[in-house]
């Protein structure tokens, strides 16, 4: 018979003897702190199998089945060893795509990505029950837009990216690269996306000399005439509030993360161009968003209809030019306004 540890199996068995010898279950419990469902058990382990009945017993169940199955938790960890910024809900999407059912759960392949040193565990913070996300309903109801720095050449010199979400989908409307992010450069990344999809109702943007005058002595700037005179609502943020502009915040560090991060100095504007057009139709049309329950951008997103954009044409300042030059984006998509190369650094006019 194995040892098993006296101190605590004496004081069951002396439980046992106890009532063996006539005393109630219920005197027993009361005497030694336990419930009457214990001494009972105790009593039935005891005549089961003897002295070794009252020994401790594992809790582990015989079998769980909700356990990841060998073969699926060998897919999770070579799927994250393929693509190391995968986090458990999109390596659940993806191993349902491979047919696994039922997929495991978000906390099996957390769990299973502590347990082979893959990630450390973390405290996660709470989510507020009173936390709405802030979306509009409708895809073109809102453009979020901002400017992205921190790109740069092989010859040293830093570019720019204009760029654009659409609120409702996420889908990228606008990731132009520019050598100067003028109010000019800005504006015609912006009427270049206006002639691909549609008028959108608003857009929002931060108080960037380029998007407002709200803090100059100028006056109307060329990006809040194009507005006007198309009907858009130019909404601003408070000024230090970068949440306001989340989503296309939040692209920006998507685009850092995927592609910039591990990207080689470009060789010239139209490589980084062509580089972020190919990564944006990536983006757009085959990259599940958590925001949208894993869908696409693509499926969410609808631009203007033509009766729409027939009956409103698009009204540009003809001191902008044309922006019918401008290169078609890579990959066949339409993902992005391509305004590539050096644009004069001209004041923007009233």
């Amino acid at each position: 018979m194995a040892l098993v540890d006296l101190s605590v199996v004496e004081q069951r068995y002396r439980a046992v003897l106890a009532v063996l010898a006539g005393a109630t279950v219920t005197e027993v419990a009361a005497e030694i702190g336990v419930s009457r469902q214990t001494v009972s058990s105790w009593v039935s382990r005891y005549r089961a199998s003897g002295l070794a009945g009252l020994a401790d017993r594992s809790r582990r169940p015989n079998s769980s089945p909700s356990q990841m199955a060998p073969q699926v938790e060998a897919l999770v960890l070579e799927l994250r060893r393929q693509h190391p910024r995968w986090g458990p809900v999109r390596l659940v999407h993806e191993a349902a795509k491979r047919g696994v059912v039922p997929p495991p759960s978000r906390m099996g392949v957390y769990r299973t990505l502590v347990r082979h040193g893959v990630i450390q565990p973390r405290t996660r913070r709470k989510r507020r029950e009173e936390f709405i996300r802030w979306e509009r309903p409708a895809a073109m109801d809102l453009w979020q837009m901002d400017i992205v720095g921190g790109i740069f050449l092989a010859d040293g010199t830093e570019v720019k990216v204009v760029t654009g979400v659409d609120d409702h989908s996420r889908y990228c409307v606008i990731a132009a690269v520019v050598v100067r992010a003028t109010g000019r450069a800005v504006c015609l990344a912006f009427a270049a996306a206006l002639q691909r999809f549609g008028v959108p109702g608003e857009v929002l943007t931060d108080n960037g000399k380029q998007f407002t005058a709200r803090f100059g002595t100028g006056g109307e700037v060329l990006y809040d005439r194009i507005c006007r005179d198309n009907g858009i609502v130019h909404r601003l943020t408070e000024p230090r509030s970068p949440t306001t502009t989340g989503k296309v915040e939040r692209f920006h560090q998507t685009l850092r993360r995927e592609l910039l991060d591990d990207a080689a100095p470009f060789a010239d504007v139209t490589t980084a161009q062509a580089a972020i057009d190919a990564w944006v139709g990536h983006y757009n049309h085959e990259r599940p968003h958590q925001s949208l329950q894993m869908a696409c951008p693509a499926d969410r997103f609808t631009a203007a209809a033509t009766v729409e954009r027939e009956l409103l044409p698009l009204r540009l300042p003809a001191a902008l030019g044309s922006v019918d030059d401008a290169p078609a984006p890579a990959g066949g998509h339409l993902p992005a306004a391509a305004v590539a190369g050096d644009v004069a650094d001209a004041a923007s006019p009233r």
